[in-house]
């Protein structure tokens, strides 16, 4: 079951409140436990809390505390991304939500207000953030002071950009239309939606359109001088006292806020009888203006009045506060229960949601984008924590990732070598390693107390090769070696190598005594490539130069079940020079066999070859050659020919895109040995642990 939805909008001021108050009230009568996230907010002016957040959590009393509800205020996002820390962002952002999702039901997010500074950026970054969720989207605009032309075509921007991205939009909502004009606007948007988009209109309602008192007060930082219980009131229109008294009230409108200068007492007076009177509309308020107060006398003349208005004082002028007042955008408070109510009840009248929850409830999002994945890596890997050794104890970048690795706790971690070279390494590194050598174990293999029997189980192990126990010896003082036994004695999970030495150096002595699991053959690796806005899984690209179409059959199985092992629907494509059946040669026919053969050992995987790689990952293309395809434009896990076609394309798609590359990770072995490159990095270091770790818990 699908766990949440995204509110987005194009601009601010949208009435995007309204609809996430609708839609709290209506989940809540679906769901029991409902949660609410904004991973952009805005401070308030005094530095205090969201309005909007505070006002959601407060009055459907969700069991959250604020800090939770949220991600990042927006000043935060700014410096972040000019530090160049966008991707620190989308990880927190990521972590945040998925606390949630373990202690509610269904998780309601709201995107940003575009407002203030950084607001150009906001339509990509809620288009980035809804992905990287993996969240359904609603969208929503305002028709206020647009035509239908334009509004219909910023919408269909905006869902064709969310779309582009592999954002599900499932409905999109016009706010703030002219009630005459509702079903034209729908008419109009449905032009260009499929019909699985569900189009919704709601009328301007204008006792949302305006401030309250209490807003007014805040903005103008007046002085209330009568009236205080009564800043709720609503603003209708709102004009200024400055003509004599017998032509101003002629102007008066329901819900009017009046504008006087303060020594104006006959604009007061008036004001004040009109708003009793039957004959004259009832006034919101009276903002008196240039910091003058009527005399005591009139003063005193109101406080007896026994019906009353607020009456606020404010310093600026008559000009600029009429300016202000205009320019206000209400919001609605945790206070503000007829608000409230009002959009809850306007939403439940023009937004009819049961298709839309069916439709959320069956809703799976497509694929994993790499922040995701990488994510759910870090907690897969913490569930069950695991013993890691890293046998190049002494180079930099191992020891530099340790560090990173010891100081989230997500793994035990043994470094292998000379302590005391290792904590000169250590020191001379200084600021990037930091790694607390209490939390790390250094191994040095030839004092080890295990090194004697390990020397004795090589011997067992090996002796039908002639190895002798001077021989088993030599070998166990190896740390390739050394690693290799702690995994299977027990005293390590998994080893990670590579970063000094060759392939053939980390992986031979575990095909010699670690083994291949029961019914496997070939041992084999995968890479997963994290692309810009999805996963995919290359295999093999490091081990086996030319393998047989047996072979690659079995790579492709082996590379289905660790895409699913890892949350990533396998769908593989056999890469060939060739699509179909249109090619013919050796190298074509021993993909086309190999699929085959897969097909026959495992109907239940969705597999297509031979197939190009152009037409194994882009739809458009994929669906011009093979039409039919369930994998063509969308495969997953990308099995190449041989060694020399994978390698060089793995490294041309990380250079190129600047996508990661997370592996190798081989496959095949009881029990989990993976091999670095030598050129790898301190990321490519600690991701390939993490994988390491999570093989060991028994995928």
């Amino acid at each position: 079951m699908n766990k949440g939805i995204y509110i987005a909008t194009l601009e601010s001021d949208s009435g995007k409140s309204l609809v996430t108050l609708g839609l709290m009230r209506t989940l809540l009568g679906k769901t029991a436990k409902v949660g609410y996230f904004r991973p952009i907010i805005d401070e308030d002016k005094k530095g205090g809390k969201d309005n909007h957040l505070d006002t959601v959590l407060s009055y459907f009393s969700v069991d959250l505390p604020y800090e939770n509800a949220y991600a990042f205020k927006r000043n935060e996002i700014i410096q972040k991304r000019n530090k160049g820390k966008s991707g620190e962002i989308i990880d927190t952002i990521i972590r945040k939500y998925k606390e949630l999702e373990e202690q509610f039901d269904f998780i309601l997010v709201e995107g940003s207000d575009f407002s203030g500074e950084g607001s150009v950026f906001e339509f990509d970054v809620n288009v980035h953030i809804a992905k990287n969720l993996g969240l359904p989207a609603i969208l929503v605009a305002s028709g206020k002071n647009k035509t239908k032309d334009e509004l219909a075509g910023s919408l269909q921007l905006a869902y064709t950009t969310f779309v582009e991205k592999d954002v599900n939009v499932m409905a999109m909502i016009a706010n703030k239309i002219n009630p005459k004009n509702l079903d034209l606007i729908k008419k109009e948007l449905r032009i260009f939606l499929p019909d699985e988009v569900e189009v919704f209109a709601i009328p301007r309602v204008e006792t949302l359109a305006n401030p309250t008192l209490k807003e007014i007060v805040e903005e103008l930082e007046g002085e209330v001088l009568f009236g205080k219980e009564f800043l709720s009131n609503q603003t209708g229109s709102f004009g200024v006292g400055a003509m004599q008294l017998r032509n101003y009230i002629t102007h008066l409108k329901d819900n009017s806020l009046v504008i006087t200068p303060g020594d104006r007492a006959d604009i007061i007076l008036g004001a004040l009888q009109a708003n009793v009177s039957s004959n004259y509309p009832r006034i919101s308020g009276i903002i008196l203006t240039g910091g003058l107060k009527p005399e005591a006398s009139i003063l005193k003349l109101i406080d007896g009045l026994s019906q009353i208005v607020p009456i606020i004082s404010v310093k600026d002028g008559t000009f600029s506060v009429t300016n202000r007042v205009g320019s206000i955008k209400p919001n609605i408070y945790a206070d503000s229960i007829p608000k409230i109510q009002t959009s809850i009840s306007t939403f439940e009248k023009y937004v009819s949601f049961e298709q839309l929850a069916q439709r959320l409830i069956n809703f799976q999002p497509k694929g994993i984008t790499p922040r995701m994945f990488q994510y759910g890596l870090i907690t897969r890997a913490r569930q069950q924590k695991k013993h890691i050794v890293l046998p190049e104890g002494t180079d930099d970048r191992i020891l530099i990732a340790a560090a990173r690795l010891s100081a989230i706790d997500i793994v035990d971690i043994t470094l292998l070598g000379d302590q005391a070279k290792i904590k000169e390494k250590i020191t001379n590194l200084g600021v990037p390693v930091e790694l607390d050598l209490d939390k790390v174990n250094i191994v040095n293999p030839v004092e080890s107390e295990h090194f004697d029997d390990y020397v004795k189980t090589f011997y067992e192990l090996r002796k039908h090769k002639n190895v002798n126990m001077d021989i088993a010896r030599d070998w166990m003082s190896d740390v390739s070696y050394f690693g290799t036994m702690m995994i299977y004695k027990g005293h390590a999970d998994g080893m990670v190598s590579g970063a000094v030495h060759t392939t053939q150096h980390t992986i031979l002595p575990a095909l010699q005594f670690i083994k291949t699991k029961p019914g496997v053959s070939v041992v084999s690796s995968v890479f997963f490539m994290c692309l810009e806005d999805r996963v995919s899984i290359f295999g093999d690209c490091a081990i086996n130069p030319n393998p047989t179409s047996e072979e690659l059959a079995e790579i492709a199985i082996s590379s289905a079940e660790s895409s699913a092992a890892f949350g990533i629907e396998p769908k593989i494509a056999m890469l060939s020079y060739s699509s179909g059946t249109s090619g013919k040669g050796a190298d074509v026919d021993r993909v086309r066999k190999a699929t085959e053969i897969v097909k026959e050992k495992r109907p239940d995987l969705k597999i297509e070859g031979p197939i190009q790689y152009d037409a194994a990952v882009d739809i458009t293309v994929g669906k011009s050659k093979l039409p039919d395809s369930d994998v063509a434009g969308q495969a997953s896990v990308l099995i190449f020919p041989d060694l020399n076609t994978g390698n060089n394309t793995y490294k041309a798609v990380q250079r190129e895109t600047g996508a990661l590359a997370i592996g190798p990770m081989l496959q095949g072995l009881n029990k989990p040995v993976n091999d670095l490159s030598r050129g790898c990095t301190v990321d490519d270091i600690f991701n390939t642990v993490i994988i390491t770790a999570i093989q060991a818990q028994g995928i």
